[in-house]
């Protein structure tokens, strides 16, 4: 009898064990095909769109990317041949140093650049410097930049393109189409070619030609700068322009 009850513990036991197995298995297996259908519906889906974004995002240009803290310029690794004649720009047209930039008059970083860096850089080098404006609204975040955009190269027909880009960056009263008007006639532009020009989507075509010629160069936030082709992502502090500013001066 107590042999009987003694193999039955150990068939008991046994039985348990075998269970434990089986679970376990059963739990691995569960995670593998789990991983696996993951990566059918994810991993292969390559078609996915990366949207343009502000600031510190992730890029592909190759040039200088200084970090907020602890600034360590990287040695330019390439230079971007950028179409500079036609677009908005001021300053020298044969300066020595020629800084494009793709920007949003609704982007808050680009706000900070323009209130902070702009006179300032432009203060330091009077004829040294070319600034080019071009577009990059992120319509997929800010509603009202690609109508500022359209809304400055109207005010640019009127030869005040450079002060309706100022009152755009101050933004004191937002960026609605009463405030883009609003703006005009503080600048004492004529209100009906201004409006007609806003209305009818003049500079559509070409506001979102910047747009796309930006994202097939590899532009993936604003603003983002070009100087003498060399890539600077970000706000960047003036110290940054400066020291680059100052290297390509020396070499030329």
């Amino acid at each position: 009898m107590n042999e009987e009850n003694t193999l039955t513990k150990k068939e008991e036991k046994l039985i348990t064990f075998k269970r434990n197995q089986f679970y376990t298995v059963l739990t691995l297996f569960a995670f593998a095909f789990g991983v696996l259908v993951g990566y059918f519906i994810w991993g292969t889906n390559s078609s996915v769109p990366v949207a343009p974004v502000e600031a510190a995002a992730q890029q592909p240009l190759a040039g200088v990317q200084a970090q907020a803290a602890g600034i360590e310029n990287q040695a330019p690794t390439e230079r971007y041949e950028i179409p500079i004649e036609g677009f908005p720009s001021e300053g020298p047209e044969d300066a020595p140093i020629v800084i494009v930039e793709f920007s949003d008059f609704e982007c808050p970083f680009c706000t900070k650049w323009h209130n902070q860096v702009y006179a300032p850089l432009l203060e330091e080098y009077p004829d040294q410097i070319r600034l080019v404006y071009r577009n990059f609204p992120l319509t997929n975040i800010h509603a009202n930049a690609f109508m500022a955009s359209e809304a400055a190269m109207c005010a640019g027909d009127q030869d005040s393109y450079w002060d309706y880009h100022a009152k755009l960056f101050n933004g004191e009263l937002g960026l609605t189409e009463k405030a883009l008007k609003t703006y005009a006639t503080e600048l004492s532009l004529d209100e009906d070619t201004f409006s007609e020009c806003l209305s009818s989507g003049k500079y559509s075509d070409f506001v979102q030609n910047d747009m796309d010629y930006a994202i097939n160069l590899g532009v993936r936030s604003t603003p983002t700068f070009f100087i003498n082709g060399v890539a600077v992502v970000g706000a960047q502090p003036l110290n940054v322009f400066q020291q680059i500013i100052d290297e390509e001066l020396a070499n030329n």
